[in-house]
């Protein structure tokens, strides 16, 4: 054999060699996928005290941590304890003051704000999208299926709309129909996941709110409760049966969307820290420092979930998210910002120092309505600085927007001049 022909020879092998061992590894690969589950209005020191089997497997696996809802209490993002407005502050990952959504009329949702789903299917069309919930209007108000200024997403799957059905499930004064239905989304949700594993689900639950209006603090909230541990056991199985059987890594969050008055336990809506104060359940083992190191709030979801699944958000939506991931990576958290005398002082919390914080600064809104706000570079301070001071002389206005990015994360604060 000829030296040349015996240099092509093994030319071919190594190239054989590196091909295999590239489709080996995307063979390898497991597909990320998320099943999110909103258990209404169960207070934290509630889920605290009781044994619930299922639940507790899931957060010996990854962890348990009170959260929030509400906002920024006293402040421009205060938001109502209510419901629909924590579904949506979920969603989006912002707070009432961007969604618009102030009770549960959900009147006139500013779609602009994406929700997850909608970020999911135009980040990759081929995810497949599903919702398992016992009230209609998750789907068709707040994901806004099928609407233009929705972006016309539809979900590949969904079972609800049977609070609807009032021959199959006629309403009683206790509100056992209620509990049937979520058995019954349960059930749907744990065989279309075992079936089809949807990339993106959210199973949402209600018979716990209504159960709390009713009786307040109560042994009926505690059986209640009960019902929501084995509801989650039957999506464990079939995610378990998932990462079993195909090459699928599984997230699993469980959350809540407010608590409950501190008195009765009957009602919500304001800002009493039991009302405000939530939790959250994950079976992720890898959370940040962030997450270990302060209270996360509900709209700290969607980034999580999107850095989960790699989704890739537009600038111009990243820049008005409220939340901040609770894996990988986060430089910054906890920006304070002060104006006085035509400066603004802007602090935040250094979480990893890599790098600088770019300070971008608009004076206008024009995002709220569809449109593109003009952001001026003010200044990239070190992220271990931990402040800076900027001069506004050039940029008067009664109304700015701050945007903080720095090399993982990028926080924001409005600022109204008084």
């Amino acid at each position: 054999m000829c030296i040349q022909t015996e240099i092509k020879l093994k030319s071919y092998f190594l190239l054989f060699i590196l091909l295999a061992g590239t489709f080996y590894l995307q063979a390898q690969q497991k597909k990320k996928k998320v099943i999110f589950i909103l258990a209404d209005g169960i207070p934290a020191d509630v889920i605290e005290k009781l044994q619930k089997p299922f639940i507790d497997s899931i957060a010996n696996i990854g962890g348990y941590k009170r959260a929030f809802v509400g906002g920024d209490k006293g402040g421009y993002s205060q938001s109502p304890t209510i419901s629909a407005v924590g579904y949506n502050s979920l969603l989006t990952g912002t707070w009432a003051n961007k969604h618009n959504v102030w009770d549960n009329d959900i009147k006139e949702p500013n779609y602009n704000y994406r929700n997850i789903f909608r970020l999911v299917k135009e980040s990759d069309r081929s995810k497949k999208i599903a919702i398992f919930s016992t009230w209609l209007d998750n789907r068709t108000k707040l994901l806004g299926e099928s609407l233009p200024q929705a972006g016309s997403i539809v979900t590949d799957f969904h079972s609800d709309g049977y609070e609807l059905d009032t021959v199959s499930y006629p309403h009683d004064n206790q509100s056992l129909y209620i509990h049937k239905i979520d058995e019954r989304v349960t059930k749907e949700a744990a065989d279309c996941i075992k079936a089809n594993g949807p990339d993106l689900s959210w199973l949402y639950l209600e018979y716990t709110d209504d159960v709390g209006h009713r009786y307040g603090n109560s042994p009926q909230q505690i059986e209640a409760l009960g019902y929501v541990d084995k509801q989650v056991g039957k999506i464990l199985e079939a995610v378990r049966y998932r990462q079993k059987n195909f090459a699928e890594d599984w997230m699993i969050l469980l959350t809540t969307d407010h608590g409950r008055d501190p008195v009765s336990g009957k009602s919500h809506g304001n800002q009493s820290d039991r009302e405000r104060t939530t939790w959250i359940v994950t079976n992720l083992k890898d959370m940040n420092n962030y997450y270990r190191n302060y209270q996360p709030a509900i709209t700290d979801i969607l980034p999580t979930i999107a850095r989960y699944m790699d989704v890739k958000i537009p600038r111009s939506n990243l820049m008005e998210i409220d939340g901040t991931s609770l894996i990988g990576k986060v430089s910054i958290a906890s920006p304070i910002v002060h104006l006085a005398n035509n400066r603004m002082d802007i602090g935040w919390k250094p979480q990893d120092e890599t790098g600088k914080v770019k300070i971008w600064l608009a004076t206008t809104n024009n995002f709220k309505y569809g449109g593109e706000d003009i952001y001026h570079l003010m200044a990239e301070p070190l992220v271990s600085d931990g402040s800076v001071s900027l001069d506004l002389g050039p940029y008067p206005s009664a109304f700015y927007k701050i945007v903080l990015e720095a090399p993982f994360n990028m926080v924001n604060r409005w600022v109204f001049v008084k």
